[in-house]
């Protein structure tokens, strides 16, 4: 067991992308329960707005960003507004996703791995580069990369499990980064969720 604070405290700051609906927006809705100040981050504009306001009414400090995670200086961008909006980052939940075609995948065409492979895996590595120097600053923080249970063991939902078993890997990598720095005061997990009820397929 680590000694370190608990990241999830009053007043601490959460940035959860894909927030605008689904296992985000539960996260956001816990963090802002907890007393923390929300930031939320989504590409969908409209539907980012509503959930923001939503939690606004329940008197939650909230900050919506728009954000294309598969670009990097889209996330820092919502790095930066945190930054400036609350003075810090204590927990960063990489979350946001695409589901993609289910086909063979030697049928899949380029453009479709392109995007998934883009959101799922470089979506998680653009928040990685980008708040982690931030949390290691800090006296404490937390990331949690958002997989799958298709990260665990194969399925046949095509670049999507690829790319989950890939943000496994990528966090399992990442822990023990940390662990051979020495660092103690940030943590990370790969949350592996099974099926859930959201417009994940539709979005």
């Amino acid at each position: 067991m680590s000694n370190r604070p608990d990241p999830v405290a009053p007043d601490r700051v959460a940035v959860v992308t894909g927030a605008a609906s689904g296992i985000g927006l539960g996260l956001a809705e816990r963090f802002a329960a907890e007393g923390m100040r929300v930031v939320l981050a989504d590409v969908e504009e409209p539907a980012l707005a509503k959930a923001a306001a939503a939690l606004a009414e329940t008197g939650a400090s909230v900050l919506p960003v728009v954000t294309d995670v598969a670009s990097l200086p889209a996330v820092e961008s919502l790095r930066d507004a945190a930054l400036s909006a609350f003075g810090a980052v204590h927990v960063v939940c990489n979350n946001a996703g695409v589901g993609g075609p289910h086909g063979p995948l030697w049928e899949c065409p380029p453009g479709e791995w392109d995007w998934v492979l883009g959101v799922n895996l470089n979506g998680i590595m653009n928040g990685v580069r980008a708040f982690m120097p931030v949390l290691l600053a800090q006296e404490v923080g937390y990331l949690v990369n958002t997989s799958s249970i298709f990260g665990v063991f194969a399925g046949i939902l095509g670049p999507y499990g690829v790319s989950k078993h890939a943000v496994t890997a990528l966090t399992e990598t990442l822990y023990f980064n940390l662990r051979s720095l020495g660092v103690t005061h940030v943590g990370v997990s790969v949350l592996c969720p099974g099926a859930v009820h959201t417009n994940f397929g539709t979005s």
